[in-house]
């Protein structure tokens, strides 16, 4: 095994697409221990003038409630449900630097979904945000 596996911390970020659930299997080999992989989901910080938000239906804890109950269903539905979640808001590529920073992760490991072109361009890249702005080794992985 190389030195540097495996680690004590490591972050995934979760999308709920099946690329991220997919990462997730491969991160699990790479720590000693379930409870040392840490799974993040970014929601999108909702503006003022959001229908759900000046009538006063939406609000960020109950969003933040409601993402990691289907995270945790979804991490115990693929037998995972021992490692630890944590929901945040903003830009998914900062925020999952920011948090692999204040862990002290030793490795990220993101899924690539492969876009390219325009829809790369428009969208950006979560993973490219990530490789740049992480302060840790970050694994990204292609299906």
């Amino acid at each position: 095994m190389p030195h540097w596996l495996p680690r004590k911390t490591v972050v995934v970020p979760i999308d709920f697409s099946e690329d991220s659930f997919a990462v997730l299997d491969t991160a699990l080999e790479l720590v000693d221990s379930p409870a040392h992989l840490h799974v993040i989901h970014v929601l999108p910080v909702l503006e003022p003038t959001e229908p759900g938000v000046i009538w006063q239906t939406i609000d960020d804890r109950g969003r933040s409630e409601h993402a990691e109950e289907a995270l945790r269903a979804e991490l115990a539905k693929r037998n995972h449900p021992d490692v630890q979640v944590v929901i945040r808001f903003g830009d998914p590529g900062h925020e999952i630097a920011h948090y692999a920073d204040q862990v002290e992760a030793g490795l990220v490991v993101v899924a690539s979904h492969g876009r390219t072109g325009l829809k790369r361009l428009l969208i950006g890249s979560v993973a490219d945000r990530v490789v740049r702005l992480a302060h840790c080794p970050v694994l990204v992985l292609k299906r």
